[in-house]
């Protein structure tokens, strides 16, 4: 999400940045307050932090605590953990004293650098690159703080001072722990700036024996999510939603929900009708009793089949827009010696996270709000939320909660789930905290989808099997259009649709990438990964099919590609290597390859697969070579890349969301099927060593594991797969 404005117009941090300190009674914080390069944004950015200019980064308490307000969301991903490695690095703390909570409500010490600054958000895999430099300055600035205030206590030059594990000592007989000091490191000046240490004295960032400090109270249950949430006086909500998008609430009738024992209220919000309950189960009892009469004048009545059709039409045409015209693709195309071509369909895919939608409200006596859930996007849903709430976003508190999966489904402009959540303890009144909480079948049939697409691609190679132009006219519905972020659409291309495919890094003299936006009323947001999800499968099993037609190996046809892109052909090389790829399999058994740079970072995957005919095949193994610059987390990003693989396995498999005469067939899990545990492959991480800034590692797992299972696919049974997905279209 949101990569190509990263790589254009990300705000690096600048010498005019500087710390600020509190003298807080309560013990030390510190944090790093932006300001940008940019002029526009350095004159948004500090009225931005005035509701609130002494939020930090890492406090330390007068309790030995050690509390680091990330500015990024937890959904399970490790941003937590990545951050407090970065302030662990450089404060020298014991990991025992270490709590990270959500901060928001600060843009100027929140917004995301990679993004430009000019919001807070997570997503696009850009948590690390955000936190780099200021966390690491912000750990740095709190030790120098405490080293201070011991230097003065004890009357030693600070210099001959150490800090270990949350200890800091003076030769034998002098050491105080960090909450005996922090109310003295309160009150000293804060350094106009700090040391880094250098690479070869880290022994956090980079360390493979580091194990996120939070896994326990997710294991154990004790872990409080948004769905766990209890308060005096909470009440629950359950939604009735449209059954067709577009659709609105004509009338309905609650007499019957209201009469039954424990329904408090019922109550029509923006986009469908809140039925609250005491609890949950009575709030889904009464829901069943409430009568509706839709208005489905613009409501969208096209299934799938026919919104399919009429994209593969209209990718025979030409292109709306283009967003990338390399040389002359038709000429080269119309004297090549050989042209392969295709058409490829994906299917609209939900994000189906394991905990359901939700969040809390509570107007307050005084008007003020407060919100409590899984802000991924907290400067947007402070602005929704006081819009309903008829308020300022100063006068909304938003409380950031560890969230059970996202995959993009909480980064929404519009703020629907919080829009839901404020109007109906709107309606409830002052005090009355209410919890929204979807049902699953409220996510899968009322949610946001990654988009359906078309490709139709077309290749030509010369005599000598070389690739001499490559043409893809690309066909599906804008993330961006339509939503607050429409202004990033340039020249008719919304970057998110061609994302993959207009940066392919193959040296292919003549290459043209066309995109047809669609107009269809169905809503869609990003899905982990973005336009690679669809990208990556068409480019690399396409070239895959180039390989073959021109009687090349694979890998060594793309190495002879890649001479001007080094870290893509390391990756590449790096997993063949351990995939031993020039070793025969045993009888059944086939290799796929496939590699792709999504949000800065690249992966190489090889996939092995026993196909025993028709749509019977397993995928065994996965050998996986990613280089994400330097490694802040290793155990992480293997973590990370094994999640993304088994993410983007399950999509690429089996997982299909359908529309019949505007409505979804699908409502569960039983219809709709992520990958079921005995489908996992025993997967092998590998992490190229760098020297470069860290790139993310949510996202960029996912896109090569479809490609280099359809290209084992292709080489068990000779033909490309082209719909998705691929159990399903295998045998059609």
């Amino acid at each position: 999400m949101l990569q190509f404005r990263m790589k254009k117009e990300a705000v690096q941090p600048t010498r005019r940045q500087f710390l600020i300190g509190t003298a807080a009674a309560a013990g030390l914080a510190v944090g790093y307050r932006l300001i940008a390069a940019d002029p526009a944004l350095a004159q948004s950015a500090p009225a931005a932090a005035a509701a609130n200019p002494f939020q930090a980064y890492v406090e330390v308490t007068p309790d030995n605590k050690i509390i680091i307000h990330s500015s990024q969301f937890e959904m399970g991903q490790g941003s937590y953990f990545g951050i407090a490695t970065l302030v662990m690095e450089e404060l020298d703390g014991d990991w025992a004293q270490v709590d990270v909570i959500g901060g928001a409500g600060n843009t100027a010490l929140y917004g995301n650098l990679a993004w430009g600054g000019f919001m807070q958000g997570t997503g696009g895999s850009t948590s690390m690159t955000s936190s780099w430099e200021r966390y690491r300055k912000a750990g740095a600035a709190a030790r120098t703080m405490l080293v201070a205030a011991a230097a003065k206590n004890w009357s030693v030059p600070a210099g001959e001072i150490t800090v270990a594990g949350g200890v800091v000592s003076h030769g034998t007989d002098k050491r105080a722990t960090f909450g005996e000091l922090a109310q003295a490191a309160s009150a000293l000046p804060v350094p106009d700036n700090v040391e880094l240490k250098p690479r070869e004295k880290w022994t956090q960032i980079g360390s493979d024996s580091l194990k996120r400090y939070d896994s326990h109270g997710k294991t154990n249950g004790t872990q409080t999510y948004t769905i766990d949430l209890k308060m005096d006086g909470l009440v629950t909500a359950v939604m009735i939603h449209p059954p067709k998008f577009g659709a609105e609430v004509e009338s309905f009738d609650a007499a019957k929900a209201k009469a039954l024992d424990g329904v408090v209220d019922v109550v029509q919000t923006p986009r469908g009708i809140a039925v609250v309950g005491t609890n949950m189960w009575t709030a889904m009892k009464g829901r069943d009793l409430v009568e509706v009469k839709w208005n489905e004048a613009k409501a969208e009545n096209r299934g799938t089949a026919e919104i399919m059709a009429e994209y593969n039409k209209t990718a025979d045409g030409p292109g709306k827009a283009t967003a990338r015209n390399d040389g002359d693709a038709a000429g080269a195309l119309a004297s090549a010696a050989k042209v392969i071509e295709g058409h490829y369909e994906f299917p609209y895919l939900v994000h189906a996270s394991i905990e359901p939608l939700n969040a809390v409200a509570r107007v307050n006596e005084d008007g003020t709000i407060d919100v409590w859930g899984g802000h991924q996007m907290p400067d947007i849903y402070q602005a929704a939320a006081a819009q309903v709430g008829g308020t300022t976003p100063d006068k909304v508190k938003l409380h950031v909660m560890k969230t059970g999966g996202s995959f993009g489904r909480r980064a929404v402009s519009d703020a629907d789930l919080v829009v839901e959540a404020v109007a109906t303890a709107k309606a409830l009144g002052p005090g009355k905290p209410v919890k929204v909480q979807w049902t699953r079948e409220n996510d899968m049939r009322g949610g946001r989808y990654r988009p359906a697409y078309v490709h139709a691609i077309k290749a030509g190679l010369d005599k000598d099997g070389k690739i001499v132009a490559l043409q893809d006219h690309i066909v599906g519905q804008s993330i961006l259009g339509g939503s607050p972020m429409a202004a990033m659409i340039k020249d008719g291309v919304d970057a998110t649709s061609v994302e993959g495919a207009s940066n392919l890094p193959y040296a292919i003299p003549n290459m043209k990438v066309e995109l047809t936006t669609t107009d269809v009323n169905i809503p869609v947001l990003w899905w982990r990964s973005v336009g690679s999800t669809h990208t990556a499968y068409v480019m690399e099993t396409f070239i895959d099919e180039l390989a073959a037609a021109a009687n090349r190996d694979p890998v060594e046809f793309r190495l002879s590609m890649l001479g001007d892109h080094p870290r893509h052909a390391a990756v590449l090389k790096l997993a063949a290597e351990k995939a031993e790829w020039d070793k025969p399999l045993p009888e059944g058994r086939f290799r796929g390859v496939a590699l792709h740079e999504s949000f800065s970072t690249f992966v190489a995957e090889v996939v092995e697969i026993t196909y025993k005919g028709g749509s019977d095949f397993t995928v065994d193994r996965v050998v996986c070579a990613v280089d994400c610059g330097t490694a802040i987390n290793p155990d992480q990003i293997r973590a990370q890349m094994e999640g993304g693989i088994g993410f983007g396995l399950g999509a690429i498999l089996q997982e299909e969301l359908t529309l019949t005469g505007g409505v979804v067939d699908q409502e569960n899990y039983d219809t709709y099927t992520p990958l079921r545990i005995d489908q996992m492959p025993r997967i092998e991480v590998h992490i190229v060593p760098s020297t470069e800034p860290p790139t993310g590692v949510g996202e960029p797992g996912v896109p090569p594991i479809g490609p280099a299972v359809g290209n084992a696919l292709r080489a068990a049974t000779g033909k490309t797969i082209r719909k998705l997905p691929l159990i399903k279209n295998l045998s059609a």
